[in-house]
C-alpha cells in the first residue's frame, strides 16, 4: 500500500510542470487526485497520464470555479486530506514595462487564487490534513523582471505562516515550498531562448542544473505525508542551492 492509500488530494495548476509531477506521485502512492487547470485539453491529457484522477477545469481566481471543484470533491464523500495550492503564472517585465493589467492578473492567480483555494477547502479538510502552498525563491531574490511575480510569492509565504497558526487547532498543517528554477512551461516565456536560458541559469546554480519537476514533487510529498508530521508553517527551499549558498 502507498502512503496515501485511500486519501483524497487536490492539486491546482496540475496540467503540467510541478503540479502534474506531484499529482502523478500522489496517485502512484494511492491517493485519488482532483486536478484543476484552465486549459481543458491539457487537463484531460494530464488526467490520462496520472491515472487515479478527476479533472475539473477552472480558474482559481474565479470563486465559482473553485466552488465547482470542491463540489466534485464533496460528492466523493471522503473529505480532503492533501491540498497542493500550486496554480501560478508569471509575466516578465521591468517596473517601467509592467502594465496594470499584467500586474493584476499575476496577483489574481497567484495570491487571490491561493486564498480562494484554501479558504473554500476549509469545510472539506479532514482533521490532520496537509496543505502545501507554492511560493518561489523569486520572493527574495530581487531578480530583474520578476518584480510582480516575486511580490505575489512573498504574499503566499506570508499567508502560509498566518494560516498555519490559525488552523493548528484542527491539526491541519500548512507549509510552503519555494522551488528554484525547474524545467516547467514557465520557461516558455523566453520563447526561442528557452533552452539557452535553462542552460545559463542552471550553470549559475550550485547544483549546476535546473530541477526536474519530479524533484520538486518529491519535496511536496514529504510535506504532504506523515514523514513531516512535526513541520508547521515552514518554507522548504528546493532550489539547487540558489538562495542558500
Amino acid at each position: 500500500m502507498g502512503q496515501f492509500e485511500g486519501k483524497t488530494a487536490v492539486v491546482t495548476g496540475g496540467s503540467s510542470g510541478i503540479g502534474l509531477a506531484t499529482a502523478e506521485r500522489l496517485a502512484a502512492e494511492g491517493a485519488h487526485v482532483f486536478v484543476t487547470g484552465r486549459r481543458e485539453t491539457e487537463l484531460q491529457k494530464a488526467v490520462a497520464a496520472i491515472g487515479n484522477a478527476t479533472a475539473v477545469a477552472g480558474d482559481v481566481s474565479v470563486a465559482a470555479d473553485v466552488d465547482r471543484l470542491y463540489e466534485r470533491v464533496r460528492e466523493r464523500g471522503n473529505g480532503l486530506d492533501v491540498l497542493f495550492a500550486n496554480a501560478g503564472i508569471n509575466h516578465l517585465a521591468r517596473l517601467d514595462e509592467l502594465t496594470e493589467e499584467d500586474h493584476d492578473r499575476i496577483f489574481d492567480i497567484n495570491v487571490k487564487g491561493t486564498f480562494l483555494t484554501v479558504q473554500k477547502a476549509l469545510p472539506l479538510l479532514n482533521d490532520g490534513a496537509s496543505v502545501i502552498l507554492t511560493a518561489s525563491t523569486s520572493a527574495e531574490s530581487g531578480t530583474e523582471r520578476f518584480g510582480a511575480y516575486g511580490a505575489s510569492k512573498a504574499a503566499v509565504r506570508a499567508y502560509g505562516r498566518t494560516w498555519a497558526n490559525e488552523l493548528v487547532g484542527r491539526g491541519i498543517r500548512i507549509n510552503v515550498i519555494s522551488p528554484g528554477p525547474a524545467d516547467t512551461p514557465l520557461f516558455d516565456l523566453f520563447g526561442e531562448r528557452a533552452e539557452e536560458m535553462k542552460a545559463a541559469i542552471g550553470a549559475a546554480l550550485p547544483a549546476k542544473r535546473i530541477a526536474d519537476p519530479g524533484e520538486i514533487a518529491a519535496a511536496v510529498l514529504f510535506l504532504a505525508s506523515q514523514e513531516s508530521s512535526f513541520v508547521y508553517g515552514a518554507n522548504l527551499y528546493v532550489d539547487g542551492g540558489m538562495n542558500q549558498i
